[in-house]
């Protein structure tokens, strides 16, 4: 009796029915693009963060090139 409370206490219940589960898995590995891109919102850390990274970088460049030519912010 004890060792029935014992294994019932530790079993958990699923985070999702095996149904879905499968749906899931037939859906991704349909899918015919790479790893990276299956999910939903993948197409904003793989394409919208590294270009927001990319332009700021650009700007901050094109800045400090634009302020060492006229001689904006030397140090006296």
């Amino acid at each position: 009796m004890v060792d029935y409370l014992i294994l019932q206490m530790t079993v958990e219940a699923p985070f999702r029915p095996r149904e879905k589960l499968f749906e899931k898995q037939k859906y991704y590995q349909n899918i015919h693009k790479h790893t990276y891109l299956k999910g939903p919102m993948d197409i904003i850390t793989s394409r919208a963060i590294p270009a927001a990274l990319a332009a700021t970088s650009l700007f901050l460049i094109g800045r400090g090139i634009y302020n060492m030519s006229h001689g904006i912010g030397k140090m006296e």
